[in-house]
């Protein structure tokens, strides 16, 4: 005779409610971010704060806490001065050569190297190896090769009856700035547009030879405006940078020869370390920090604007 059991049923859970899972996922999202809010908070909220203090008191950084108010006198010497003057100057000078001749000079390089020609590989990594190397070694490098005694160039440029003092000249020291700045950074933005290019279907490229369009006709009327989004952020970046540039100049040249170099980030190092006016020094801080802040915000606003609304649109699509 055959005996059967019954095996003791499952125990069924009542299922979480939507709210207890909404507080859950909201909960892990919280303790994933918060390492990188603190450090956030710490990193770059915290010496804003400190800066925006600190630029309303003659302090010299040292006796504790400032205590001598003077409000907004840092900023009103600094805008009266004839170097801030000259500061704007160098950075406008220093955005028009990036936007206008080493960014073209990036997509060219990028799309002549998205052709099928030999070695491509190894020109790439050849072209994106000098944005690898540290300001550091790059402003020691370049001190070097434009030495007027014994520098590279004046060596090779002496064939043709060319010598100068490169970053001694006040009439050569930005273009010479701004030819290690495109050998340091062309690399960088000609990977971007490799990456956008290569992002393009092919197919449209295609079809366009296809119908008899030039390689000029494509490039103009398909490739450049479809590489839009990714040359609005490399301008960006390129803006971004240029404000607060100082590694570079402070080792080539710490902004001389007479103020003929210098940037704004120079000038609040020379002032808060070199002169020990803090409180000066941090009120440039802040001017570089609102310059920044509100190129951002209206460059997002009026000319990022459909690429962010893009990709908000597909973020929300994906959910």
């Amino acid at each position: 005779m055959t005996t059967l059991t019954r095996g003791p049923e499952a125990v069924k859970f009542p299922a979480p409610a939507p709210a207890v899972k909404k507080r859950g996922r909201w909960l892990t999202i919280t303790l994933f971010l918060l390492p990188a809010l603190v450090l956030f908070l710490l990193l770059v909220v915290a010496p804003i704060l400190v800066a925006v203090y600190s630029s309303a008191f003659r302090w010299n950084g040292f006796g504790g806490l400032p205590t001598n108010f003077i409000g907004f006198d840092n900023f009103t010497r600094l805008f009266g001065t004839e170097i801030f003057a000259q500061d704007l100057w160098h950075l406008l000078v220093l955005v028009l050569f990036s936007v206008c001749v080493q960014l073209p000079f990036s997509l060219a390089i990028a799309m002549l190297l998205n052709q099928r020609i030999r070695g491509r590989a190894l020109y790439r990594v050849v072209f994106f190896a000098p944005y690898v190397l540290s300001e550091v070694i790059t402003g020691v490098l370049f001190s070097l090769i434009l030495s007027p005694e014994s520098g590279m160039a004046n060596q090779l440029l002496s064939v043709f009856g060319i010598e100068s003092e490169w970053l001694a000249d006040p009439d050569t020291v930005m273009p010479s700035l701004f030819l290690v700045m495109t050998w340091k950074y062309f690399g960088f933005h000609m990977m971007i547009y490799l990456a956008g290019r290569q992002n393009i279907p092919n197919e449209l490229i295609e079809a366009a030879q296809i119908d008899g369009a030039s390689s000029w006709r494509t490039f103009r009327h398909i490739t450049l405006p479809l590489l839009g989004p990714t040359i609005r952020i490399s301008i960006f970046l390129s803006v971004i940078y240029t404000i607060q540039l100082f590694d570079l100049v402070w080792i080539l040249t710490g902004g001389g020869p007479s103020h003929s170099s210098e940037t704004m980030a120079v000038t609040m190092m020379e002032y808060g370390f070199k002169r020990s006016q803090v409180g000066y020094a941090s009120a440039i801080s802040v001017v570089m920090f609102v310059l920044s802040l509100v190129f951002a915000l209206i460059y997002q606003r009026f000319v990022m604007r459909r690429d962010l609304e893009g990709a908000t649109t597909n973020m929300g699509g994906r959910r």
